[in-house]
């Protein structure tokens, strides 16, 4: 099994910057893609940013140009980089690793409020 421990949340103004980090363990070999859920009150959970193994990422249209995921295989943590953040970027944040058996693990989440 894997573990997962989210860290960095909090409030933020509008057009501010928050960086979010996820450490794994447990069955790290088995881990193939680590990334970034969120979902906000009444909305569906929805994909932010995710990265596989090999360094290749991805990112929910509504974050590209502003969000940086990151990885670093060497402490096991993943990182989410936050730039220009918005209100509507307001909601509670997921770690999720997709592993080798086709199994996901989940954080317990950490909250992101934007907000003036």
């Amino acid at each position: 099994q894997v573990q997962l421990v989210e860290s960095g949340g909090g409030l933020v103004q509008p057009g501010g910057s928050l960086r979010l980090s996820c450490a794994a363990s447990g069955s790290i070999s088995s881990i193939r893609t680590m990334g970034w859920y969120r979902q906000a009150p009444g909305k569906q959970r929805e994909l932010v940013a995710a990265v596989i193994s090999g360094g290749t990422s991805t990112y929910g249209d509504s974050v590209k140009g502003r969000f940086t995921i990151s990885r670093d295989n060497a402490k096991n943590t993943v990182y989410l980089q936050m730039n220009s953040l918005k209100p509507e970027d307001t909601a509670v944040y997921h770690c999720n690793t997709l592993n080798g058996d086709g199994s996901r693990s989940w954080g317990q989440g950490t909250q992101v409020t934007v907000s003036s």
